[in-house]
């Protein structure tokens, strides 16, 4: 095999930029199928984007011949059901982020796809972008010093879909993404530091609904501490009057900062003065993490973000909002 051929299950907006045109570019790849159950949809996703076929059955694209891997890309309450459906078949599976509603399904996830032989791999992207593997270059040659804390403050303004109870977006609706803006976004934080800094080992958080808008939480608070040692705290708020997204990795003998999901420069700060590193990420953002993908399956290289330490970040989230009560 010199080329692995994707089918996309439920090809909507994260599929139109980031993704679907990244498995039709990454060498060795071609998309061969999509699939929503609004078979119109489907079919015009396909002709936009030049893909030969499309389906409005999952399993119909699952037991496509030509199909050699799937891709989950749904919410979060179908990534076990169409997961442990690929596993069956045998093929290897690529799921979004967050990879799933709880823990638990996560496990059932890493379980099929183990008993059926085939990997399992989640849409943390990040642990491939040059931008983020500047900042994971910068901590393993001690740029730094020892790490000693890690400090995350996000917030933004309620988004002007969630302001109407009868229409808003399934992000913040629990039953369908597991959680609200919280799991959607500080995912990606999360699971960049379990790559840079190792796994988490203790955690713990509070979690509220002050502006009581939707059914998700609106403003989360948490602290942890890695296997490293390592300590961190954040804070998150989805109903305040500005956006910053500002992460502090704080050594013995500097401090990197950075934006999750701007692309302001990488700042590094140390005796020696302040270093900033203007890296962009590329237009098919999932594209670098999708050839490493493409290059195991091919038996050439190793993807970082697998099922394991996908759920991994899925149990830290779950922690901080276990006194939520969102279920």
């Amino acid at each position: 095999m010199n080329q692995i051929r994707w089918g996309i299950i439920g090809c909507g907006n994260v599929t139109e930029v980031k993704s679907g045109p990244a498995l039709q570019q990454a060498r060795g790849s071609s998309l061969v199928a999509v699939m929503r159950r609004n078979g119109e949809l489907a079919r015009e996703y396909a002709e936009r984007h030049g893909v030969p076929r499309w389906y409005d059955d999952a399993q119909a694209l699952i037991d496509d011949p030509e199909v050699d891997a799937v891709y989950v890309a749904t919410p979060p309450s179908s990534h076990k059901e169409y997961t442990i459906m690929a596993a069956r078949a045998g093929k290897p599976v690529y799921v979004e982020k967050p990879m799933a509603l709880d823990f638990a399904e996560c496990q059932q996830m890493i379980g099929a796809c183990a008993a059926a032989d085939v990997p399992l791999f989640v849409a943390y992207y990040r642990r491939a972008l040059p931008r983020f593997l500047k900042i994971k270059e910068l901590l393993d040659g001690g740029a730094i010093g020892n790490v000693r804390f890690v400090n995350i403050t996000f917030y933004q303004p309620i988004r002007d879909e969630e302001r109407d109870p009868d229409t808003l977006p399934w992000r913040v609706i629990p039953e369908i993404a597991g959680g609200g803006r919280f799991v959607d976004l500080a995912a990606h934080q999360l699971d960049f530091l379990d790559y840079a800094l190792g796994p988490i080992a203790r955690v713990q958080g509070f979690a509220g609904n002050q502006a009581r808008l939707f059914p998700a939480e609106d403003v989360v608070t948490g602290s942890w501490v890695f296997e490293s040692d390592v300590q961190g705290a954040g804070a998150w708020c989805f109903t305040a009057f500005e956006e910053v997204d500002r992460t502090e990795i704080v050594g013995d003998r500097g401090k990197i900062e950075y934006a999750t999901f701007g692309n302001d420069p990488v700042v590094l700060t140390t005796a020696e003065g302040r270093t900033e590193f203007a890296i962009d990420n590329p237009i098919h953002i999932q594209q670098p993490l999708i050839q490493t993908m493409v290059d195991e399956l091919l038996g050439a290289g190793h993807c970082p973000s697998h099922g394991e330490s996908g759920s991994r970040t899925t149990w830290v989230m779950e922690q901080m909002l276990a006194g939520y009560g969102r279920q």
